[in-house]
């Protein structure tokens, strides 16, 4: 949004909205999907801590504050480089050969040789508030710029994981810090220049991850894995050595987003990505495969029955030219995936699971592919799953309006004309299927509101901050 010529009423909408940050304890939702399926007059008991304590459906509403719309559970973002927003639509501009994701790589790389601590933080604070706004309740940060400028270590190890943290919290959204180790170049090439802020050893590594343990330690709305960035990043003995260490907590690595990448890997390790890291690796709940976009069937039924959530970037391995998820065949096999903004030129979840299925409906040419089922609808499924998914593969209790999850939620605005006449699972479908503007009302994390009819409390300032440091970087 702009940062000025704003009117009376937009300004009181932000004094509305930054007096509704504080802690709800109890909300009657005139429309909620709960986990076992639509409800109406539902009565969400929030602690001082902001987790769910009760779900009643015509329960006690005394002393409630009625949320008109409908409520669904929050959508959690499970891979996002909140750096590479600042690059949206800088790369769509054609080069002198044959542009590919490899060239996109290294526009990237050169995007970030100005990038400062208080960049991140900035950018990321944005990007934040943008997610919120359009239902996103919870990121996983997939976190690679570990240095500064020259290559050389920040004072803090941690520095750039911890700012956006910071970020996070400034935003109102639910983080998964997730910092990336990145041992050499491509399957054991050198590192390059545009590589020279990300290396580190499995030593520095733990450290830095050491201290973002510390910094999430008792805060709910954050929390940590790790990230190896992929197999041509991570040496199989470094990677080994890492699970080794770290038994807990999520693990999520880039696998199989290009062919390229697949073919080099064959050579190098003698298997394709995918087929390693289940060969090799305790692959199990707790990761999340980001991409996955080259398997063979094998591998698709394997990957599934693991337990293991893919992420699914669909906006991203569009614009990237990845390929296509074979995921009408993951799902069938009992696969889970979640859904993440990834590159961000999109940070919207509509766009993220309506080209999910569109992908599957151009290269079949049949449509409701994934609906998974007859007479079933494709919205409610792919919502459900993205929500299941993503709140396992981030390790966090989200995803669902139920007892003992985060009192994270959204409001879609029923006055829209969009939803005239919609009910139950046709809300999702139309949503997710016949919307192109925005109609998040309202936006829950924690149990405290972040976004009130669409507007967050500190969004001027923020977006100020934002547009002056892309300037300066694009100058």
């Amino acid at each position: 949004m702009a940062s000025s010529g704003r009117g009376a009423g937009l300004e009181c909408n932000l004094g509305e909205a930054k007096e509704a940050v504080k802690r709800v304890d109890k909300l009657v939702l005139d429309e909620a999907l709960l986990p076992h399926g639509w409800a109406r007059d539902v009565v969400l008991s929030v602690d001082a801590e902001g987790w769910i304590v009760a779900v009643e459906e015509d329960g006690d509403t005394r002393g409630a504050e009625r949320v008109a719309g409908i409520a669904l559970p929050g959508m959690p973002n499970v891979h996002s480089h909140a750096h590479q927003r600042a690059m949206a639509g800088l790369a769509e501009r054609s080069g002198p050969g044959p542009d590919s994701f490899w060239t996109w790589r290294e526009l990237m790389y050169g995007n970030l040789a100005q990038l400062t601590p208080d960049d991140l933080e900035t950018i990321a604070t944005h990007l934040y508030v943008e997610l919120l706004k359009a239902g996103y309740t919870a990121v996983g940060e997939f976190q690679y710029l570990h240095h500064d400028l020259d290559g050389s270590r920040y004072v803090q190890p941690a520095e750039m994981t911890l700012r956006t943290l910071e970020a996070a919290r400034a935003a109102g959204i639910g983080i998964t810090c997730l910092p990336v180790l990145y041992g050499q170049g491509d399957f054991g090439e050198p590192v390059s220049v545009g590589q020279k802020r990300f290396v580190c050893d499995l030593d520095g590594f733990l450290d830095l991850v050491d201290r973002v343990d510390q910094a999430v330690d008792g805060d709910a709305d954050a929390s940590s894995g790790v990230a190896p960035h992929s197999l041509r990043a991570v040496p199989p003995d470094m990677l080994a050595a890492l699970i080794e260490t770290r038994p807990q907590g999520p693990v999520h690595i880039h696998a199989a987003e290009q062919e390229r990448e697949v073919d080099a890997c064959r050579s190098f390790l003698g298997q394709t990505p995918v087929a390693w890291l289940l060969a090799e690796m305790p692959i199990d709940e707790r990761w999340g495969l980001i991409h996955c976009t080259h398997m063979t069937p094998r591998e698709i039924g394997e990957l599934a029955a693991s337990g293991a959530v893919a992420g699914l970037c669909p906006t991203t391995e569009a614009n990237l030219g990845d390929g296509i998820f074979a995921a009408e065949r993951y799902l069938d096999a009992g696969g889970r995936f979640a859904i993440g903004s990834d590159s961000n030129s999109s940070h919207c979840p509509v766009e993220e699971l309506r080209w999910l299925e569109y992908a599957q409906r151009l290269t079949t040419r049949r449509r409701n592919v994934l609906a998974g089922a007859p007479a079933s609808s494709v919205g409610r499924r792919l919502f459900d799953a993205a929500t299941t998914g993503g709140g396992q593969a981030l390790g966090r209790r989200i995803g669902a309006l139920a007892r003992d999850h985060r009192a994270d939620l959204i409001v879609l605005d029923h006055r829209d004309p969009l939803f005239a006449g919609r009910k139950g699972d046709s809300v999702l479908d139309t949503w997710l299927f016949a919307g192109n503007r925005p109609v998040v009302r309202h936006v829950m994390v924690g149990g405290r509101w972040q976004i009130r009819d669409g507007h967050h409390a500190d969004e001027i300032p923020i977006a100020r901050s934002y547009r002056s440091v892309l300037e300066r970087l694009q100058a």
